[in-house]
């Protein structure tokens, strides 16, 4: 039998899961990253499936429009595949930045620096701040149209790393609504 052993540290006096994050990635970096965001408690208010179809709930309209609406506020972005689930969303988030060197607030370029906090740079333009925004104007609907809504605090990111792959995941973000109930998110 195989044990899985999270590591974790504390934080303020509580426990916390250390990030899978790879530590060596820029998430500002441009490429092609596959998303999911799940749904406090995996409570299925998005929607439901019926007839291996997405039907959308009221909420899971605004999830799905607002993902759509993601290279409005994010310019350097483009969104691939994606697919409102009933208590999750899936999809294909693409980074794409012009070449262009800069610097933040006029300050000069510092080589050689390798403090762990400016490594890469400001932590404005990268795949955070989008699932941030995305999940913050989410959240923001729902409150002001009285809604009881939660996402859960994290979201799992997948890094694409070539075209064999990204046709894989999209294949599985068409089907995920016929393969439902094999889903690791499903809760009847």
């Amino acid at each position: 039998m195989i044990e899985t052993v999270m590591n974790t540290s504390k934080y303020k006096n509580k426990y916390r899961i250390e990030t899978t994050r790879l530590k060596c990635w820029n998430y500002g970096a441009n490429g092609y990253y596959f998303v999911t965001i799940c749904v406090k408690n995996h409570e299925c208010v998005l929607g439901c499936i019926e007839n291996g179809k997405m039907v959308l709930s009221e909420i899971g309209r605004i999830t799905h429009q607002c993902w759509q609406e993601i290279p409005a506020h994010f310019p350097f972005t483009r969104i691939d595949a994606f697919i409102v689930m009933p208590n999750h969303i899936h999809g294909i988030i693409v980074i794409d930045k012009p070449f262009a060197v800069e610097t933040q607030n006029l300050a000069s370029l510092q080589y050689g620096v390798e403090s762990p906090k400016t490594l890469f740079g400001p932590q404005s333009k990268n795949l955070a701040s989008i699932v941030r925004g995305y999940k913050t104007g989410v959240k923001k609907w729902t409150t002001i149209n009285n809604f009881s809504f939660q996402w859960q605090s994290r979201f799992h990111e997948r890094i694409i790393r070539n075209e064999p792959e990204l046709n894989k995941i999209r294949k599985y973000i068409i089907n995920n609504p016929l393969n439902w109930k094999t889903d690791e998110n499903y809760k009847a």
